[in-house]
């Protein structure tokens, strides 16, 4: 069994930054990819960040790349999203994800495990 708890959602000014991170419990953390999904109001669940287990590669969405960075530390199992030059479109609920396999797919389906999720708020 794995939990997955999101930290460090809020409410910013566009332009401004903002800090997600995952606390995965498990001892199987470290073999899997990780990734990180937003839920905007009325709009389906989306991939925004993954990375590999290792750590080594990484992975975006068209619309965050060159903003947002993804990262993991297997020895703490945490995974973080530094987000930058934040738009009030990137306004959703954002959730951390395990990976069914140790590469990051983009697709809901190739996540297992889910945290609650966390609200960001970004303001015009």
């Amino acid at each position: 069994q794995v939990q997955l708890v999101e930290s460090g959602g809020g409410l910013v000014q566009a332009g401004g930054s903002l800090g997600l991170s995952c606390a995965a419990s498990g001892r199987t953390f470290s073999s899997y990819a990780m990734g990180w999904f937003r839920q905007a109001p009325g709009k389906e669940r989306e991939f925004v960040a993954g990375i590999t287990w290792n750590g080594r590669n990484t992975n975006y969405q068209d619309s965050v790349k060159g903003r947002f960075t993804i990262s993991r530390d297997n020895a703490k199992n945490i995974v973080d999203l530094q987000m930058n030059s934040l738009k009030p479109e990137d306004t959703a609920v954002y959730y951390c994800a395990k990976g069914s396999s140790d590469r990051p797919g983009t697709l809901s389906y190739e996540y297992d495990y889910w945290g609650q999720g966390t609200q960001v708020t970004v303001s015009s």
